[in-house]
């Protein structure tokens, strides 16, 4: 079997070329492939056209490739933490395919497993299907480029009938995923949210390369347990278990907030 390892993030992006399409994974912050970004952006590659849920935040994840001015087309499903993402777009800078999440993840699933299209009622009787969802602005208010129409179709699945829209898969020339564990030979175990993602973009580029935060000899994942095979990936590099990872938004409890991290009870102002 083939050993799939490389020696570091830069090393496993080293081939990509300007004008590339990405499948990257992630959900919000979970699961940024960041050394991989980093990498990418370090090298200088330019023009991208990337295939992710979300652009990260404006200093981190697809963020950072964003602000460097290296992303030409992105098709997401959420863009609303990025404000460089927001001036780009309405400046003209940027492309958007905005497309739904359910139908997204679909995409590049078809994509990976050679289903072309599909039918779906997500989207019917809007712009999704119908078309005219702004893609470009040209600088000055105005749409330079819109969605088009889609091809709509009526299905009868279990006897109720109704409209469907056509859905084209996604396949990309390289995908960028992080996983928790794997295996020298390409096997993935991904950590909660992260699994969100990532399987899916991995699954739908041509060359996938993955980050991992522990990587163990072939035969040491439990095959239950895997959640991607290596069939689907051929580039893998460790990043260690002590890479640094965000979180979008920090959520905690009364009881949290009103403890200080050495446990001490926190003072609160009267009125607070």
């Amino acid at each position: 079997m083939i050993d799939k390892t490389y020696a570091s993030a830069a090393e496993a992006v080293a081939d990509i070329p300007d004008g590339a399409s990405l499948a990257v994974g992630g959900f919000g912050l979970s699961g940024n492939p960041i050394a991989l970004i980093e990498a990418l952006l370090a090298q200088g590659t330019r023009e991208l056209s990337i295939v992710s849920n979300n652009c990260g935040v404006d200093d981190w994840g697809l963020g950072v490739l964003l602000n460097a001015q290296r992303i030409r087309k992105m098709t997401s499903s959420y863009v609303g933490e990025n404000k460089e993402f927001e001036r780009q777009f309405l400046s003209g800078e940027l492309e958007l395919e905005l497309t739904p999440q359910g139908t997204l993840a679909e995409k590049l699933r078809a994509g990976g497993a050679g289903i072309a299209a599909f039918y779906t009622q997500t989207g019917v009787g809007t712009q999704v299907a119908e078309g005219g969802l702004p893609r470009r602005y040209d600088g000055a208010g105005g749409v330079a480029v819109a969605s088009p129409q889609k091809h709509v179709r009526t299905f009868a699945p279990g006897g109720a009938e109704g409209e469907y829209v056509l859905e084209e898969a996604i396949v990309t020339d390289y995908a960028l995923v992080h996983a928790a564990r794997g295996d020298v030979h390409g096997n993935l175990v991904f950590h909660k949210a992260a699994r969100n993602f990532n399987p899916l973009a991995a699954m739908a580029g041509r060359v996938c390369i993955a980050q991992v935060e522990e990587l163990v000899p072939a035969g040491e994942l439990d095959p239950d347990s895997i959640h991607l095979p290596g069939i689907y990936v051929h580039r893998i590099v460790e990043v260690g278990t002590d890479i640094e990872k965000r979180i979008e938004r920090r959520t905690v409890t009364v009881a949290d907030a009103l403890t200080s991290p050495d446990g001490t009870p926190r003072e609160i102002p009267e009125g607070a």
